[in-house]
């Protein structure tokens, strides 16, 4: 397992171990090591970029999933992401061959489908021909890499797209938008379209592809489509706090971000907003899971329940005021 001690690689691990799953996982740090340790897996030292440990650490494995990654927005230099990203995961296929695994679960992402804008994204999109962010570049090049890496070794390879992975355990990056919401700090929003997928559903997802997962396939995982007003006002619904948020045009937080990201450069501090995270803001996402379902046997939370579980857990952190008494017996 690369990637254990992040969002869904730690629900990976977490779902092995409990299947009674021997796993070994690839630890940077003695931090790292220590969490997984903790969990029940076997921390192994080592890193994506360095294609002996990562050799040494597979001996023996049956499978691998490659689920470490790297996600920025607004960065100076992306090559560091890059590196990670396609470098990592070709050096991850490469490996598995030397290591004699035949298969591996590589954790892609649906931004790689590069729908055109207003369009429901799937496996067989055509690509709109430009990337909206460095990150999208980095995840379709990984893709590309993966699959000839794939193809020259003859490890099978199945390729997973997830949409934004939502619930308990997370509250950083997109969710930080609900948690803002929430939190009365939520002033304004781009009301576009976002797809979402239960944090328990995308890890069952890639367990189903190790099982039945065709090698050289993609499967994206969506369960749910909704603007963000839409998702915002089912949010208040669920919590009991529902809260006025102004909807912003798309040419002005254009500008918006042209603006703060100049500033920002000139004064050599990393920009809070950029053109790159507006884009993909106002361009929206919509995908269709459907072929994970039919294929792979996925079965779909709905999103008021994942939204529910959620909640809890971020009162249960402390993160956001717990629900209203009243609201929560009627919802």
């Amino acid at each position: 397992m690369t990637g254990g001690t992040g969002f869904l690689g730690r629900a990976i691990v977490e779902r092995l171990l409990a299947d009674d799953e021997r796993v070994k996982a690839l630890a940077r740090s003695e931090d790292s090591a220590g969490a997984l340790g903790e969990l029940g897996a076997e921390p192994v030292r080592g890193d994506v970029l360095d294609p002996e440990a990562l050799t040494t650490a597979m001996r023996g494995c049956g499978l691998v999933y490659h689920a470490a990654g790297a996600n920025a927005f607004c960065v100076r230099d992306p090559s560091p992401m890059f590196e990670v990203n396609v470098r990592g995961s070709e050096n991850v296929v490469r490996a598995a061959a030397r290591a004699e695994v035949k298969r591996v679960v590589y954790t892609s992402s649906a931004a790689v489908l590069g729908e055109r804008k207003g369009t429901v994204g799937s496996e067989q999109s055509p690509h709109r021909g430009r990337f909206l962010s460095d990150y999208e570049r980095s995840k379709f090049e990984a893709e590309r890499a993966v699959l000839a890496a794939a193809d020259e070794t003859g490890v099978e390879v199945i390729c997973l797209n997830p949409a934004s992975v939502q619930g308990p355990g997370r509250a950083t990056g997109s969710t930080q938008l609900l948690l803002d919401y929430l939190n009365g700090r939520l002033k304004a929003v781009v009301d576009s379209t976002l797809s979402l997928i239960d944090i328990a559903d995308c890890t069952t997802g890639h367990l189903l592809a190790a099982a039945n997962g065709k090698p050289g396939e993609r499967y994206v995982l969506s369960g749910a489509t909704l603007s963000v007003r839409e998702g915002l006002e089912l949010l208040g619904r669920l919590s009991g706090v529902e809260r006025p948020v102004r909807a912003l045009r798309p040419s002005f937080v254009m500008t918006l971000a042209t603006v703060v990201e100049g500033v920002a450069w000139v004064r050599r501090k990393p920009p809070r907003v950029c053109r790159e995270l507006a884009r993909t803001l106002t361009h929206g996402h919509a995908y269709d899971g459907s072929k994970a379902a039919h294929e792979l046997g996925l079965q779909y939370t709905p999103i008021e329940e994942t939204l529910r579980r959620t909640i809890d857990w971020w009162v249960e952190q402390g993160l956001v005021p717990a629900p209203k008494p009243h609201e929560e017996t009627t919802s």
